[in-house]
């Protein structure tokens, strides 16, 4: 994602900063496995939104257990309770879970005909062109964002990278339409991380946030199931044996956890960067090293995904954007 918040102050110890970016770069690695998980769980199934279910599952029965049993968690989930009650934390503001519901569909649903990559692209061009709408409309932790020379031409760059990607598929109108779908999650994303941050903000524990996040993911997906399946019948597949297959929850945990260990030396600009380059390098990695059927990533494929990787650089290496004039909006009611 792209962020609006300028880089960590050059007084932190270099070392501390380079393992933080490390770090951030390795988690966004993990996003691209991750993808790769839930995809082929998705084929296994024969159902994608059956995928995101079990992925969403796995991941809240984990926070089930681990949440109440740390302190910390335990004060955050009183935090949120008194926040919801006093109204300095709106309902619709802990909904950020239905977006990531969304983004974890589609990869059950697209990465076995698309790959990857250029799922990953796709995603990236509609994190950062939704990031420029949600700073503006000041829905973030940190209120109103002015839009920067910098930040709109990273968006329009990503969104020519979709482009070039699924150029080599264009005389596909079905596969073209495909990469619609995480284009769309992408979208999702800058608002789902907006409202998420506030709902850490409240509760002063990201454990507690991830655990509201993965309950109402969760229960989104239950209910897009459970009218499917009065559609469409049962999924056709089965469940798979490998364990390997049920890890995408346990990863997008750990995802959310490095983030938080690190941001205090990489500061958030950077660790947006970071882990934007690590799960774009990690997905292109992934196509070529381990390829399946579908993820055959061709040199247009290459091209978007290091035409990625500029256009969050321009985005990010700008001038930080400066707050509009005025007060963030009222979110208590």
């Amino acid at each position: 994602m792209i962020t609006t918040e300028a880089p960590a102050p050059p007084t932190l110890p270099l070392a501390r900063r380079i393992a933080g970016v490390g770090l951030a770069t390795a988690s966004g690695v993990a996003v691209a496995v991750q993808s790769r998980i839930n995809g082929e769980l998705g084929v296994r199934l024969a159902d994608g939104i059956a995928a995101a279910v079990v992925s969403f599952g796995v991941g809240l029965l984990v926070l089930l257990v681990l949440v109440p049993a740390t302190p910390g968690g335990r004060r955050g989930l009183a935090a949120l309770r008194a926040a919801l009650a006093d109204g300095s934390l709106r309902p619709w503001q802990c909904l950020g879970g239905a977006c990531g519901a969304i983004l974890v569909a589609t990869q059950g649903l697209t990465i076995g005909t698309l790959g990857v990559a250029v799922f990953t692209v796709a995603v990236v061009a509609g994190q950062s062109g939704s990031s420029l709408l949600v700073d503006r409309a000041g829905i973030g932790p940190t209120g109103r964002q002015a839009v920067t020379p910098n930040r709109l031409v990273g968006a329009v760059l990503t969104v020519l990278a979709v482009l070039l990607a699924v150029g080599d598929r264009l005389a596909d109108p079905g596969t073209l339409g495909l990469a619609l779908l995480p284009l769309v999650a992408g979208l999702g994303i800058a608002w789902q991380q907006a409202v998420n941050g506030r709902v850490r903000v409240a509760a002063g524990s990201a454990l507690a946030a991830t655990l509201v996040n993965f309950a109402v993911g969760t229960v989104a997906l239950l209910a897009a199931f459970a009218v499917e399946v009065a559609v469409r019948g049962r999924p056709g597949g089965g469940f798979p044996a490998e364990p390997w297959l049920y890890l995408g929850g346990p990863i997008g945990i750990v995802f959310i956890a490095i983030a938080a260990a690190v941001v205090r030396f990489t500061g958030v600009l950077l660790l947006g960067l970071a882990t934007i380059a690590g799960q774009v390098v990690g997905a292109v990695l992934l196509d070529l090293v381990l390829p399946t059927a579908a993820s055959h990533p061709g040199v247009t494929t290459l091209l978007g995904a290091a035409l990625t990787l500029v256009a969050v650089l321009i985005a990010a290496l700008g001038p930080p954007p400066r707050r509009k004039a005025g007060p963030p909006p009222d979110t208590s009611g």
